[in-house]
């Protein structure tokens, strides 16, 4: 009787055969193995149990699934896409398989969340650790809600903020004025930063801007600069655009500065927050890993954005300004409107066209992001020692006019790998006015949501057009906002969501 081999001849030393399943975990390594795998078995490894994955002298750690179907036998093993990629296996390959080593920086995550401050160590060895991919997504919220409300002291801000510097690349320019610019967020749309990159670069400031994707809004930055151009550029790539353009628009996360604040931003989406301690450390982390000398940040205030209070935001620019100098940066704080959305379309691809009507100086640009822009391109020339005390605006304002600003935008996007016009939605519906009266109140968050139920950052053209600005007289039926999505099913969940939340816009009855 002849029998049918159940393992491969190499089952020594821990080894799997893989085999892809093309399943996509999005950020998480995942290691998946047959119930009856030997090494299960031996190593008693059960679901959920934390591995060390070795191959091609790569390691990662890898979270179990255990698979009961016939997809994988019991010699095999597969990986989430993410995992093939980090270690750079192909179908037929064998891995080797091993208890994970304890991970120490544990003990001060657990210490934290009983209310103890860490010192510069205790914080070095968390984000090692979170670099080095030990830390799985139930460790990294573990360690966001420790931190969360109000929970990290000034010193422990200044800690983070070192500590996850430490652990990426740092650029250095020679350039004794290095730019940069950041918004906190919180309202929809608000996107000024490619515009102010562009005028401050075509004043001869050098201006290495990186952006994140969103967190808890329908776009970042980069998810908007996308839909004009390359963005995953390497440092490499990154300093040839600057040296020939003086600025760039790239996404952080490609280029390894501060790899920490990626990682971390992922959980913090998933669990909708953006805690004060991490936000400072995120961002300046970062403009200092970018190799800043100065740095403006625009925090806007209201209701229903992200800082809600004059308190908060009294509170924020102390937290900023404190840690900026402490990393070496010169930090300035601009307060801005956070009652509305700014500019017209919120969302990857709509909020490009708003930019582009803005640097095109057409009579439908959006003047609130015209003018924000202006205010903060103003500052960052003033500080830059391009334009006398009170006079940057009115620079910004002649760069951008005079369509200077514009021809800087293209040729950055040229030198990134081309100019490409931003993408339209196959669907669009209009919510209209209820009845006549004027608009008093806009619940940003809630407007923000319609914009991530219609696809927003994931479809770049999903999104919102908004109308209905604070003020504004209404008439009935008159357009409020226009939902716009790539399918059917999301411009469905976002009707259904608008019409469940029907106070969205408020409109005081005449």
């Amino acid at each position: 009787m002849i029998c049918e081999r159940t393992f491969p001849l190499n089952t020594e030393n821990n080894k799997l055969q893989l085999v892809r399943l093309g399943i996509d975990t999005k950020n998480e390594f995942i290691i998946f193995m047959h119930a009856a795998c030997f090494v299960c078995k031996s190593e008693g490894f059960e679901a959920s149990t934390r591995i060390l994955v070795t191959a091609n002298n790569e390691s990662i750690i890898a979270t179990l699934d255990i698979v009961h179907s016939d997809i994988l036998k019991p010699f095999q093993a597969s990986l989430s896409e993410n995992a093939w990629e980090r270690l750079g296996v192909k179908e037929g390959d064998f891995v080797t398989l091993s208890h994970e080593n304890p991970v120490t920086s544990l003990k001060f995550v657990r210490s934290k969340i009983h209310g103890n401050e860490l010192n510069s160590g205790e914080f070095d060895a968390i984000i090692s650790d979170i670099v080095a991919g030990k830390y799985s997504n139930i460790h990294l919220a573990s360690f966001i809600t420790a931190c969360a409300n109000n929970n990290l002291t000034m010193n422990e801000m200044i800690h983070l903020t070192k500590s996850m510097i430490k652990v990426g690349e740092q650029l250095h320019w020679d350039h004794p004025f290095v730019m940069d610019k950041h918004s906190v967020g919180g309202i929809p749309g608000n996107r000024t930063s490619p515009i102010v990159v562009a005028i401050v670069a075509a004043a001869g400031l050098t201006i290495p801007k990186t952006s994140s994707r969103a967190i808890t809004s329908p776009a970042g930055t980069a998810d908007t600069v996308e839909t004009l151009t390359t963005i995953d550029l390497s440092i490499k790539k990154m300093r040839e655009v600057v040296s020939k353009e003086g600025g760039c628009l790239a996404w952080g996360g490609a280029i390894g500065l501060s790899p920490a604040d990626d990682i971390i931003i992922r959980v913090e989406r998933s669990l909708d927050i953006d805690p004060t301690g991490q936000l400072v450390a995120s961002v300046l982390s970062k403009k200092a890993a970018v190799g800043a000398t100065h740095v403006v940040i625009d925090i806007p205030v209201g209701t229903t954005a992200k800082i809600r209070s004059d308190q908060d935001f009294i509170k924020l620019n102390e937290c900023l300004n404190r840690v900026g100098k402490a990393v070496g940066l010169n930090v300035y704080v601009l307060k801005s409107d956070g009652s509305q959305p700014l500019g017209i379309g919120i969302g990857p691809a709509l909020e490009a066209k708003d930019i582009l009507a803005v640097l095109n100086n057409e009579t439908h640009a959006p003047l609130d992001l015209k003018q924000k822009s202006i205010i903060l391109a103003g500052a960052i020339l003033e500080l830059g020692n391009k334009a006398l005390p009170h006079q940057g605006a009115l620079l910004a304002s002649q760069l951008l006019e005079n369509g200077t600003a514009r021809k800087k935008l293209i040729a950055i996007c040229e030198a990134q790998g081309g100019f490409k016009e931003p993408p339209t939605a196959n669907y669009t519906h209009a919510i209209v006015a209820p009845h006549k009266g004027s608009v008093t109140e806009i619940d940003n968050r809630s407007l923000a949501t319609v914009a991530k139920l219609a696809g927003a950052p994931h479809d770049p053209a999903a999104g919102i057009e908004f109308f209905a600005r604070i003020g504004t007289q209404i008439e009935k039926g008159q357009l409020l906002y226009r939902i716009h999505a790539e399918s059917k099913g999301a411009l469905q969940y976002a009707l259904d969501y608008a019409r469940s939340t029907p106070n969205i816009i408020k409109i005081h009855r005449e």
